[in-house]
């Protein structure tokens, strides 16, 4: 039996095309759905769905990245909410997209595809997403945020966004850190990673965020994981499982 997950920030969108998926092909089934892209890659890893459905833009990793990481372990379908831009890029190879809002005669047309390759075998993996990537990223531009006002007991300090080494959170606080100081807000990763530049932080864990530019060096602990050193702070950080694809086989030493 074919298996499938959803991955998509918004609710209602995950609800609606499971919903659609029902009804055009019941006997595909849905063994996941999950909010952002390192729940996708989890659960790509852990279940080993036949097709993926990937929300283009979400929190975090994005869909394109977590197609990337996948290495063509599930055929993926990517699900987008822009315009003929993004349709055009699509046609560089990827196994197919859909254009939200899904209409039912659009989805059957991926699903015929997905069949075709699942009934022969097919191992095709998704193409040229680095330019792809490319193609939507002009259109994805977000305000960046420059600085973050934090609270430190009764003292509020304010602190350029290119002087925090790191962001660590749990439920509901992160704990925002400099070289020489550090602060608290009261807001989790989850809600703090859209107003980042995805290229100056990086995600390394579910409630850690890393700048690469302070970034010494990673090192592999005992267990074989990876552990992130800093230039100009004692921390070290632990990259999570899910993370780990963007540092294998490029272990930087600096």
């Amino acid at each position: 039996m074919p298996t499938a997950i959803i991955a998509d920030d918004e609710d209602l969108q995950r609800i609606e095309l499971q919903r659609l998926l029902a009804l055009a092909w019941p006997e595909l089934e849905i063994v996941a759905s999950v909010e952002d892209g390192s729940e996708a890659l989890a659960a790509i890893a852990e279940l080993a769905p036949s097709v993926a459905f990937l929300d283009i833009r979400m929190p975090g990793i994005s869909g394109l990245e977590v197609a990337r990481a996948s290495q063509g372990r599930a055929r993926v379908v990517f699900t987008t909410a822009y315009d003929s831009h993004a349709i055009d890029a699509f046609d560089l190879g990827a196994v197919d997209y859909l254009l939200k809002p899904v209409t039912q005669p659009r989805l059957e047309q991926a699903l015929q595809r997905l069949r075709a390759q699942l009934k022969t075998g097919s191992a095709e993996r998704t193409r040229s997403l680095v330019e792809l990537d490319a193609r939507l990223r002009p259109n994805a531009v977000q305000e960046r945020i420059r600085w973050i006002s934090c609270t430190a007991g009764n003292i509020i300090k304010l602190f350029p966004i290119d002087e925090i080494l790191f962001f660590e959170s749990d439920t509901r606080y992160t704990r925002v850190v400099t070289a020489s100081d550090e602060g608290l807000i009261r807001m989790p990763i989850k809600d703090l990673l859209p107003s980042l530049d995805p290229d100056q932080f990086w995600q390394i864990r579910r409630g850690t965020l890393v700048c690469a530019r302070a970034i010494a060096r990673i090192r592999r602990d005992e267990t074989g994981g990876f552990v992130v050193e800093l230039r100009e702070h004692p921390a070290q950080l632990k990259v999570g499982q899910t993370y780990a694809w963007r540092f294998r086989g490029e272990v930087l030493l600096r």
